[in-house]
């Protein structure tokens, strides 16, 4: 008779222990719950990017995973839609989600900001703060933390009524995100606020506070009971990753504080090293993925600024932004069979090294991690960096095991080790806790499974365990064919990872018992719409927004998010060229009739070449706001945390003349009187330091000076009024600093006289700088009209349409031209991906009474987060309203065809 000495499977684990008692406790050696120390692995979910009809399902799916925990944002600007106006209902009904995690088995860490980044729409930020010139975002200042304030008082109850271990799931509360990005003058003042706010409405599991790049102090002021974590997102195949970790446990470990990881890569691979190399907590962001509904997205992040955020929001995580689990889903639930297989032992073990070095044939760490287990032995982490053969030692686990599997030499012993892994090996390691007598002196392989007389193994390709002085080698598993060996009475048994996920018990004998796969279900074919209902002699409701002298923006008439129109007719003649400063986002501008591109500049300022319009002209500006910044980039001003949105500035250019000539130098020997250059051309050997060069530019209108060639950001100063005695001679003027950059070459100049002094590093290579000033007369006389996100809402979901025709595609539009469409769906399981094929058009969809998103199509800016080609109509979102605008571009709008796709 058979007797079952394991069984697994996440479904096992008991709900949360929700006593009253201590709680959380952290120190140097990890995490202390109620039931006893935990490693933690956690996944990013966030309900705001899920309906909510899918909440529950996607928190059963991360419990599933083998994960024990999830982290969530909440949006302070999702839930205050205007100001004082506060929403948490349906999917805004934060407090449900988090019950239903604590029902589906899952902790929380709770992340209220105010400020959480997130590729989210200002952050979080809501976008009316920037109307107050004197409030200061992440600043410890009394306005805005009279804005948190009301925000706190909202959210942190919730959080208060539902801490573990008495009344919920949540075990930590994040202070603030990333806070060492951003140039908080007063670190200590501004997190000791808001620590003393959480304290105030009764948080007592640990607050955290994340570094973004490793600044420890940067993200939390060093306040007194705040926590700090670390945000690692390395690249993957970096050799260097282990001892960069190990530092930052061991700095953790002498404040008694474990290494707590709230953000990191996705991939299991290197996941598998933090955990080595000292991490508690392991929380890999956005495993789960989602979507951006409505206007939520932020806009330019990471790199080259003024990309976009997609609907879709999905960096590649284990599941995808529809619920389909990925490979690393696998690997996540292999990881997290290792760790409760080895349990406390593990959540309290400490990051060292091996003390005897592992060597290999194929690229591994430059610094490998173990961890010495609590009672006796060690885990190493050995990964495989490459995805080829090893260059074969000839030995005889290197023998034979196939394409992409490379030798490692640890503890002496060689072994097996697949491409692109990292097996997580045990050294020295008592087997008495598992029922067993002796040592497991080492095993190559994930120990997914261990009781009295048995030790399973995952793995895809041979195993060699070594039990005492006993060695065995098992053979590579296949997906249903096991492999087999025994060593010192012990039955070893490996499996093929897609079978150790399934593993639910084991005999003695080494004979596994598999949960049975359920059928897959296959996925529809596409469905290509060729036609829809266009509704006919209607246009979306506008609000009368006044008349204006210049154009306000869009934040000062009401609209967060959503869009606005701004007219005005001004004398082109003699004109050539516009000037405009300060549009964000993005704009849609017709000037005498004739659409321009796209402008998606962020604030940079842009020249719009008129030459073709006399006379009274007509300017009309379409701008609606894709999303406000939520990553302070200082070259773009529209970029800055809390920068609003608008037209900006429309300038007349009257003159344009070169003052590239006659600026004297100041720096490098340069002696009295100053000699006078071409900007940029002063001669030296010192190559890199700074030359400094000045002149006087006197305007009789408001005027722009436009720097080309910038390379590298350059210093300027401006100081207005005759100059100083002290400004014409040896040293240039003293004056506020500018930064100019290559993005936004342009220094405004009000009328007057000014002593303009540029200063950058010398380079004789380089191709030197020019510059001309334009003389400029404002655009004035706005109207103004909005459409902010409820209107266009209200009049996209109305019940009945007043008229309607039938069209076939493609429909052909005009720059500017807009046509509403109502759309038939089948029914769908899983819902739809709907995926419009065209040129030059921006689709926006409304489905079950909410926008549901938006896509480009055509010559459009750079995209992140997902696939920017489709929209997701969950299932259930009935009525789906499209509203389909022609930009101008390279090729005439036109919409070709809708194409219907399974989100399964």
């Amino acid at each position: 008779m058979s007797h079952p000495t394991t069984t697994l499977g996440p479904d096992t684990t008991p709900d949360l222990d929700t006593t009253p008692g201590q709680g959380i406790a952290l120190d140097a050696r990890g995490i202390r719950f109620e039931g006893g120390p935990r490693l933690v692995l956690c996944a990013s979910l966030f309900y705001f990017r899920l309906p909510r009809e899918q909440w529950r399902a996607r928190l059963a799916q991360v419990r599933a995973s083998g994960y024990t925990c999830v982290d969530v944002y909440l949006p302070w600007n999702f839930h205050e839609t205007a100001p004082g106006r506060w929403s948490f209902e349906g999917r805004r009904d934060v407090a449900a989600f988090l019950d239903l995690a604590q029902e589906e088995g899952l902790y929380v860490i709770a992340r209220p900001g105010p400020y959480i980044c997130s590729e989210w729409d200002g952050g979080a930020l809501p976008a009316w703060l920037g109307l107050d010139p004197q409030l200061k975002v992440r600043q410890h200042e009394p306005r805005f933390l009279d804005r948190v304030t009301a925000w706190f008082d909202q959210a942190l109850p919730l959080l208060a009524e539902r801490q573990y271990p008495a009344n919920g799931p949540v075990i930590m509360v994040q202070l603030e995100n990333e806070l060492d990005f951003f140039d908080c003058e007063d670190r200590t003042g501004y997190l000791t606020a808001l620590r003393d706010q959480a304290v105030r409405h009764g948080i007592t599991v640990p607050l955290i506070a994340c570094s973004g790049q490793g600044d420890l102090e940067g993200a939390t002021g060093d306040v007194p009971g705040v926590v700090p974590a670390c945000n690692f997102y390395p690249d993957d195949d970096s050799p260097h990753i282990e001892p960069e970790v190990r530092r930052y446990a061991e700095l953790l470990a002498e404040r008694d504080l474990p290494l707590l990881i709230t953000e990191t890569n996705r991939r299991h691979r290197t996941l598998r090293r933090l955990l080595a190399s000292g991490a508690s907590l392991i929380a890999p962001y956005l495993q789960s993925s989602g979507w951006n509904f409505g206007y939520t997205p932020s806009a330019g992040n990471w790199g080259r600024p003024g990309n976009f955020m997609s609907h879709g929001y999905d960096f590649g995580g284990y599941v995808s932004s529809t619920g389909t689990e990925r490979p690393e889903y696998t690997e996540a639930q292999i990881l997290a069979r290792v760790i409760d297989t080895l349990g406390p032992r593990l959540a309290l073990a400490t990051p060292t090294v091996p003390p005897t070095p592992v060597t290999t044939d194929f690229p591994t760490s430059s610094s490998p991690s173990a961890l010495r287990l609590d009672g006796g032995g060690l885990l190493v982490a050995v990964p495989h960096l490459g995805a080829g053969a090893g260059t074969g030692t000839g030995t005889e686990a290197g023998a034979g095991t196939g394409a992409g599997t490379g030798t490692a030499v640890v503890n002496g012993v060689p072994v097996a080790v697949a491409a692109d892994s990292c097996p997580l090996m045990l050294v020295d390691v008592p087997l008495r806790p598992w029922g067993n007598e002796g040592t497991l002196t080492l095993a190559s392989a994930d120990l997914v499974a261990a009781g009295e007389g048995v030790l399973v193994f995952s793995s895809e390709v041979p195993v060699t365990v070594v039990v005492g002085d006993t060695r065995a080698e098992i053979p590579a598993p296949a997906p249903g064919a096991p492999g087999r060996a025994t060593a010192e009475g012990l039955t070893l048994v490996a499996l093929a990872p897609a079978d150790a996920v399934r593993l639910r018990a084991t005999d003695r004998d080494g004979t596994v018992h598999l949960e049975a796969l359920e059928p897959a279900r296959p996925a529809p074919a596409p469905v290509v719409v060729r036609g829809a209902r266009r509704r006919v002699h209607t246009t979306a409701p506008e609000r009368a927004a006044g008349r204006h002298e210049l154009p306000p923006t869009l934040e000062s008439l009401g609209v967060y998010r959503g869009r606005g129109t701004y007219r005005s007719t001004t004398d082109l003649t003699g004109v050539d060229e516009l000037l405009l400063v300060g549009a964000a986002d993005i704009v849609d501008l017709s000037v005498a009739g004739r659409a321009r591109p796209t402008i998606a500049g962020f604030g940079a300022t842009r020249r719009i070449d008129v030459r073709e319009a006399t006379g009274s002209a007509d300017i009309e500006a379409v701008v609606e706001i894709w999303g406000h910044a939520n990553f302070d980039d200082a070259r773009l001003p529209a970029l800055r945390l809390g920068a609003l949105r608008g037209l900006g500035t429309v300038w007349s250019v009257r003159e344009t003349t070169d003052v590239s000539a006659l600026w004297s130098v100041h720096g490098h020997w340069a002696g009295r009187p100053a000699p006078l250059r071409e900007l940029g051309g002063w001669s030296s050997t010192r190559v890199g330091l700074p030359v400094t060069y000045t002149r006087e530019i006197r305007t009789a209108t408001a005027a722009a000076l436009h720097l080309k060639g910038v390379v590298e950001p350059v210093r300027v100063t401006v100081t207005d009024g005759e100059p100083h005695a002290a400004d014409t001679a040896h040293e240039p003027p003293t004056a506020p600093v500018l930064t100019v950059h290559a993005e936004d070459p342009w220094i405004p100049l009000p009328a007057g006289t000014h002593r303009i002094s540029i200063t950058l590093p010398h380079h004789p290579s380089g191709s030197g700088l020019r510059a001309e000033l334009l003389a400029l007369d404002p655009v004035t006389d706005w109207t103004c009209s909005a459409q902010d996100d409820d209107l266009l809402t209200g009049f996209a979901t109305e019940a009945a349409p007043r008229q309607e025709v039938e069209v076939l595609l493609p429909l052909s539009l005009a720059p500017g031209e807009e046509a509403w469409l109502d759309v038939d769906l089948p029914p769908s399981h899983d819902g739809l991906l709907l995926r419009p094929d065209g040129t030059q058009i921006r689709l926006t969809g409304w489905a079950g009474g909410e926008c549901v998103g938006r896509v480009w199509v055509g010559d459009r800016p750079d995209f992140s987060g997902g696939d920017a080609d489709v929209l997701w109509i969950p299932p259930g979102w009935s009525g789906l309203t499209l509203l389909v605008r022609g930009a101008a571009g390279p090729e005439a709008p036109e919409l070709r065809v809708l194409r219907l796709e399974s989100a399964d």
